[in-house]
């Protein structure tokens, strides 16, 4: 196995410097097209245009007037964000926050440039946030970017908003009253937070709220981006120096007034720069460019937070070490989507079942022997909170939230390390029910499968396969429509660090289906080998009539040095 992939680098590169010159390479992430009326009026203005290039800490920061030209302001049958980037040379992937009125509403990562150019367009369905896109606001988007000696690719962006007006046959898009930030309120950055320590903030709801739901957005930066490899800290002293500690197991938590309203096994999102650059050319990693969200019926809560006064919102993620500490860092951030009673009377009620311990129930387990490590992490929620609610106009609501889940992982250090396996799985089911009937769903899995084999000592030269799916049925909101996503990407790729520059390769395979009640389907089966498209088929209502064509483009010239797990970190992003 490891003489073919020496054969298939040497071939790749034969391929690269036998080749004129790239054209520039069409990146994207396998996805859903959004769910848009046709043939109804359009109105499209530009948010933002920037080159990042110096701007850690320097987020583009605009304002947003809605457009009247669409029907009454808010009434809209959908809304759209179109983000286009170029970018040519050399540099890491970065992380994008987009905040608009305090509220992050979308994560995304840019995928790394190629010296022959790279571009990439990704439409994003916001009609969820419709209330912050019906009055005037500050826009933000954060995306760190540094030009230094060896990185000198700036990404040049533009983000364009789509208005698609409302009619008989597309009526408005449904919308909560009011979207409520849990997040730092900073006007001249992205919102999200940076755990740990945890993030409090004190909000304060309309004493005639009838519904709380809750998005949290998540991921791992810095020594937890590659969180699921972390190493449990019982066995450190059994591997070779520079291991990174409290395990695998991570859980996002969101808190009220001290006690766990829901939590959030995270899917394992691998930004482009991770491991092996090239397994991500053209097609980025699932999420790279839109990082899943995670849903909590809060409602639960509700006849708690109408008093009038403020309660407490917090945010964390915890670890199965004794001590439920992570490294840093993750950043997170939350919207409240606030529905209220058509009377002003204060709503009332009780919480009749609270079910739910402060942490997951998580067991480890290990063996050392014959230079091999293994090591067996599991963990499981569950969680159950009951209520009755009374509106101020005198209907009631009996709620009931239920979260089950279940999470493993297996590590093996192999031949003194020279060899990294992890197999990891998450699974749930989240259920909320109001009178019996459903209005959060989420039943989920995320396999992860990953190999990093080391071909010389100094782990210079190393090749990687991934194996990763996300299966997801999900109601996420009464307001948005209940879908099933089913997502398998498999990834191979080879990485030499050489005295002249880095050079690798990569293959990149996906299945992927997308099926929703109201009968939208998408399919797409599309592979990559030496960042060349050699199979895209498209079918389903929401296919596209034409598949797009996506050149050709050889990687050239050195790469940036990757992002690896474990003792092998490169700082940098």
């Amino acid at each position: 196995m490891l003489l073919q992939d020496l054969l298939f680098s040497f071939v790749f590169l034969v391929l690269s410097t036998s080749l004129a010159a790239a054209s520039v390479l069409v990146d994207f992430q396998v996805a859903q097209p959004p769910l848009v009326p046709k043939n109804v009026k359009q109105c499209t203005i530009q948010i933002l245009q920037r080159d990042f290039a110096f701007s850690f800490g320097l987020a583009e920061v605009v304002q947003f007037e809605p457009p009247t030209d669409c029907g009454p302001v808010g009434s809209w049958a959908a809304v759209t964000l179109n983000f286009t980037v170029t970018s040519n040379g050399t540099q890491f992937d970065r992380l994008g926050i987009f905040t608009f009125q305090n509220v992050e509403i979308w994560r995304t990562s840019t995928p790394e440039p190629t010296l022959g150019g790279i571009i990439w367009t990704y439409v994003k369905d916001v009609t969820r946030y419709t209330p912050l896109f019906a009055k005037p606001g500050t826009f933000i988007l954060q995306l760190d970017n540094l030009i230094e000696t060896g990185l000198n690719g700036v990404y040049s962006a533009v983000l364009h908003a789509t208005f698609y007006s409302s009619s008989p046959a597309h009526p408005p898009a449904p919308k909560a009253d009011l979207i409520v930030p849990i997040s730092s309120l900073l006007n001249n950055t992205g919102n999200d937070v940076s755990v740990p320590p945890t993030f409090s903030l004190n909000v304060t709801l309309p004493e005639n709220t009838v519904k709380v739901f809750a998005e949290l957005y998540a991921s791992g930066n810095g020594n937890e981006e590659f969180w699921y490899f972390n190493t449990v800290n019982q066995f450190l002293p059994d591997l070779p120096g520079g291991f990174i500690g409290q395990g695998p197991f991570r859980e996002v938590r969101l808190q009220i007034d001290g006690r766990v309203a829901g939590v959030a096994y995270p899917y394992a999102t691998i930004f482009t720069g991770g491991i092996i650059p090239t397994a991500w050319r053209p097609i980025t990693s699932y999420g790279a460019l839109d990082l899943p969200t995670y849903f909590i019926d809060v409602t639960p809560f509700v006849p708690l937070l109408t008093d009038g006064n403020p309660h407490n919102f917090s945010l964390d993620v915890t670890s199965a070490e004794p001590d439920h500490a992570i490294q840093q860092n993750w950043f997170l951030s939350a919207a409240l989507q606030v529905f209220l009673d058509s009377s002003s009377k204060p709503t009332t009620g009780k919480m009749t079942l609270y079910s739910a311990d402060p942490f997951s129930q998580t067991t480890t387990t290990g063996s050392v022997g014959n230079n091999d490590v293994n090591i067996t992490v599991t963990a499981s929620r569950a969680l159950r909170i009951e209520s009755t609610i009374v509106s101020g106009s005198g209907q009631v609501n009996h709620v009931a939230f239920t979260q089950n889940l279940q999470y493993s992982n297996v590590q093996s250090y192999l031949n003194d390390a020279q060899i990294q396996n992890v197999l990891q799985t998450a699974t749930g089911s989240v259920l909320s029910t109001h009178n019996g009937v459903s209005v959060v769903v989420d039943q989920f899995s995320y396999p992860l499968a990953i190999n990093i084999t080391n071909l010389d000592a100094d782990g210079s030269n190393f090749t990687a396969t991934f194996d990763h799916s996300y299966d997801r049925d999900v109601l996420p909101l009464p307001i948005i429509p209940r879908s099933n996503i089913q997502e398998r990407q498999t990834a191979t790729g080879f990485f030499s660090e050489t005295p002249n520059g880095n050079f690798g390769n990569g293959t990149n395979n996906n299945v992927f289906s997308y099926i929703d009640v109201a009968g939208n389907t998408f399919f797409r089966t599309v592979n990559a080998a030496l960042n060349n498209i050699t199979l895209d088929l498209q079918s389903g209502s929401l296919a596209p009539t034409t598949t797009p064509h996506l050149p050709f483009a050889p990687v050239q010239g050195p790469l940036v040095k990757p992002r690896l797990p474990n003792n092998r970190v490169i700082p940098g992003v």
